[in-house]
């Protein structure tokens, strides 16, 4: 058997963790402590019995003797089986965190890149797969049982195509789930060629703003909007990135209130959250009251003037009510003046599924969460507060294997986000 295995060494590539165990000899320590001491509890509890082959098969309403020792070789043997398939299982082991030289590759290919969503590779939370040619990446994070890429991959078409081929090679040879999380339509044949199934995840909100302006009757509501916020003393202005490190401790502040006031902690992953490192990587937008800072965001550039974005949005409990709708306001104005063509405000999840009767299941249940779900997340009111600046929606998918594991990675990246188990029942 051992020749015939040989011959076939090249088909064996994942590692295993027979040399690399995950436990600790403390824990195996524990657990042989807490093996010992149940045995002798079984002999101290039954020393007035004697020992007999025939105590194992004497089956009786009052046969605690029997019963014990048959409960305690089940747990031996469920605890050698356990231990065996740990051991013989393959080593999920993720790539290391970046190095600095890899995350100043990663700039550089974020650099280029028209989507502005690329900007979450310097948030410090992914781990990167090259391309061959080292033009292009895939971010990821680890969760369960998946890896899971955000969004496509960040470079030129031709390299991105082999950085996910990179990627779901080096899934399979871990033994995990690859999961592509927030992909655009455009890209998905390259998923289906992968042989993953497609889960339509909602709908992106693209303003287009080479000829944006508040004129016309569509326009009225924002136009309303900035004028009430000029009565109230509002004005708007864009820190550049080598003045931030100044505005920190404002910013900070503002963060904090904001966190405080809706009970909430750090998302992750797909949001960017309040790291000074991360922040000093942009210009910030800035909303002021009087001189005195109230709101402010982050801008994402895509490259060639492609498309403008903000991620962090943080504004103070009391600020007036309406404060980013008029920062949106502000930003789209100076996006165009800039030369940009488009300006991305995000995702509505689960909206634009179909709901035809033959529709796949998933698209039924997405459809029943947006219009009923509004007990646990404002799915209507975040698309109808979208739909004020007469956007472009663009669906966006998740691409992972399919079938009954749907469940287990739409949780794996759930608790991703949100940080952790712990914080996601917190939340």
């Amino acid at each position: 058997l051992l020749i015939a295995l040989l011959s076939c060494r090249e088909h064996f590539y994942r590692r295993g963790s027979l040399f690399a165990p995950s436990w600790t000899w403390g824990w195996f320590g524990g657990v042989a402590m807490a093996l010992v001491l149940l045995v002798w509890l079984v002999l101290f509890a039954f020393r007035h019995v004697e020992y007999s082959s025939n105590l194992w098969w004497d089956f009786a309403y009052h046969g605690d003797a029997p019963r014990s020792l048959r409960a305690l070789l089940g747990a031996l043997i469920a605890l050698t089986l356990v231990a065996m398939t740990r051991l013989l299982r393959s080593h999920r082991e993720p790539p290391p965190i970046a190095s600095t030289e890899e995350l100043n590759e990663v700039a550089a290919i974020v650099a280029k890149a028209e989507p502005t969503n690329a900007n979450l590779a310097l948030l410090g939370d992914k781990r990167f797969v090259f391309s061959e040619d080292r033009k292009a990446f895939v971010m990821f994070g680890c969760s369960g049982n998946s890896w899971i890429a955000m969004g496509d991959p960040v470079g030129p078409d031709e390299s991105a195509d082999d950085a996910a081929w990179q990627f779901r090679e080096a899934c399979d040879a871990a033994g995990v789930s690859p999961v592509f999380y927030q992909v655009a339509e455009s890209s998905l044949g390259r998923y289906i060629d992968m042989g993953m199934s497609m889960r339509k995840l909602g709908e992106v909100a693209r303003v287009p703003i080479a000829n944006f302006s508040l004129d016309g009757s569509i326009r009225k509501d924002l136009r309303r909007s900035k004028k009430k916020a000029a009565e109230a003393g509002l004005s708007f202005r864009i820190i550049d990135k080598s003045q931030v490190a100044v505005w920190m401790p404002k910013l900070r502040e503002i963060s904090d209130l904001w966190l405080g006031d809706k009970s909430a902690g750090e998302k992750g992953f797909s949001f960017g959250y309040f790291d000074e490192t991360y922040l000093l990587n942009f210009d910030l937008a800035v909303v002021e009251q009087n001189g005195d800072p109230i709101a402010f965001a982050n801008l994402w550039r895509g490259a060639n003037h492609h498309e403008l974005s903000i991620d962090l949005m943080r504004y103070k409990p009391d600020a007036l009510h309406g404060v980013m709708e008029y920062l949106f306001v502000e930003l789209m104005l100076y996006g165009h003046e800039q030369g940009y063509q488009w300006f991305d405000i995000g995702m509505a999840p689960l909206s634009g599924a179909s709901t035809h009767r033959l529709a796949p299941l998933w698209n039924r249940v997405s459809d029943f969460t947006f219009r009923h779900g509004e007990r646990f997340y404002n799915f209507k009111g975040l698309r109808a507060y979208k739909e004020k600046f007469a956007p472009l929606w663009t669906p966006m998918y998740l691409a992972s294997p399919g079938g009954i594991s749907t469940a287990r990675v739409l949780t794996d990246v759930t608790t991703l986000i949100s940080g952790g188990v712990a914080k996601l029942l917190h939340r």
